[in-house]
């Protein structure tokens, strides 16, 4: 089952994208204000399970989806 996180935007650069879907810094989705991303996996990454990143939450899919349609993560206006 794959796995969501919210990250700290600060941590970015730590993410090691061969062991996440995303493939590099420019296809994580970000929040309005720029503070947090989310990345996803399917075995959880090294850069997790050793300290390097501490997620802020971990998501399902179901959740990811609901996360990205609040107003930090989307601009609804039309």
């Amino acid at each position: 089952m794959r796995t969501y996180a919210t990250i700290n935007i600060l941590d970015l650069s730590n993410v090691d994208f061969a062991q996440v879907v995303e493939t590099n810094e420019s296809t994580v989705r970000k929040n309005l204000n720029n503070t947090e991303f989310i990345i996803k996996w399917n075995i959880e990454p090294s850069f997790i399970t050793n300290g390097t990143i501490t997620p802020l939450q971990t998501l399902t899919h179901v959740e990811a989806l609901a996360l990205v349609q609040t107003d930090a993560w989307n601009d609804n206006t039309p």
